[in-house]
């Protein structure tokens, strides 16, 4: 088992280098000057030239590619082109916003789209399978910021049932421990907060959780009905085996690989996803930072995000990969 994961392990360094190239590659090939997103348009040569020289952009792109390379691989990602702060500090205080808004939102796309799925494939062509699928369909094709859009206006506009901005009310305090506010106000033990939090919660994680939800409720119906139509499945049947039995027991733990390798993938999608809905809910994380970054040109703030978001994306499909051993163990003997 060891060996399987040390081979997972050195397999992702090339992938790793490869992003880095392509992450370093296509941020400076983006037209426009980024020295010149700092001082104006109208700065004086002498001006830019200094800066460009201080910012190491007139070195040549190979050189500036190894230099950025090495001071990564000390955690140092550069500094804000507007703020002048370390972009490594920057994420260490957001990450924790984002990372609580995915995590909640897979919880409920798995809580909800796993059963969905099972529920579907035992019940084929039944009236809830039409209907969730139907709701599948939808929540795949439906776009997220207008999901987003339309959930703050019937819940918060509308109905004023929960808050539509934010992660806490302004008139709520809580001490920081983790980042992650149900957390904080769990160790606290301020149920005032807990309550305030996890309110501001659920429009945003619902909105990024409905493409998730969608995706992982269709991937466990096809999977859990093509095992259905497995030999094995027929046999078991006619042992007289009870119909939850053959269902829980034998079909769903070997349809279930496909699913966790669904349920891994959508981890970026989440990440991807939550730049627009942080933007739309206002929420303070890694999104929302990075869409204005996007915009003001600052470029040191979008490659650290983005190879912040792919050594994510690659550390979740190594767990992934490592618990398809622990799900199936022919594969670690392969």
């Amino acid at each position: 088992m060891l060996t399987y994961i040390i081979r997972r392990i050195v397999s992702l360094i090339p992938v790793l280098i490869g992003v880095s190239i392509i992450v370093f590659m296509f941020i400076h090939l983006i037209p426009g000057d980024p020295v010149l997103s700092i001082l104006g348009e109208r700065a004086a040569v002498e001006n830019v030239e200094r800066v460009r020289k201080q910012m190491g952009l007139d070195k040549p792109i190979w050189e500036q590619y190894f230099l950025y390379v090495g001071k990564v691989v000390q955690g140092d990602f550069g500094r804000s082109i507007r703020s002048n702060t370390p972009v490594m500090d920057e994420i260490r205080a957001k990450l924790p916003a984002t990372a609580e808004l995915a995590l909640w939102a897979m919880i409920f796309a798995v809580l909800i789209g796993v059963p969905a799925g099972i529920i579907s494939a035992a019940r084929r062509n039944s009236i809830f399978d039409t209907l969730a699928m139907f709701v599948a369909l939808i929540g795949v094709s439906m776009p997220v910021f207008w999901l987003g859009l339309m959930l703050a206006f019937v819940f918060s506009v509308w109905l004023g049932w929960l808050p539509f901005s934010g992660r806490l009310d302004p008139t709520i305090t809580l001490i920081p421990h983790t980042g992650f506010m149900v957390l904080d106000s769990l160790i606290d033990g301020n149920w005032k907060a807990l309550g305030n939090s996890m309110s501001h919660l659920i429009l945003p994680s619902l909105a990024l959780a409905t493409i998730p939800l969608a995706i992982i409720a269709r991937m466990t119906r096809s999977s859990l009905l093509e095992e259905l139509t497995q030999d094995y499945i027929r046999t078991a049947k006619s042992k007289g085996l009870a119909e939850r039995t053959v269902l829980f027991r034998h079909a769903l733990k070997n349809a279930f690989l496909p699913v966790v390798t669904t349920i891994g993938l959508q981890v970026g999608a989440l990440l991807s996803g939550a730049i627009l809905t942080e933007t739309i809910f206002s929420w303070p994380g890694i999104g929302r930072w990075l869409y204005g970054a996007i915009g003001a040109r600052d470029y040191p703030i979008v490659q650290g995000v983005a190879l912040l978001i792919t050594f994510i994306y690659v550390f979740v499909n190594l767990l992934v990969d490592i618990s398809y051993a622990f799900l199936d163990p022919r594969i670690r003997y392969q």
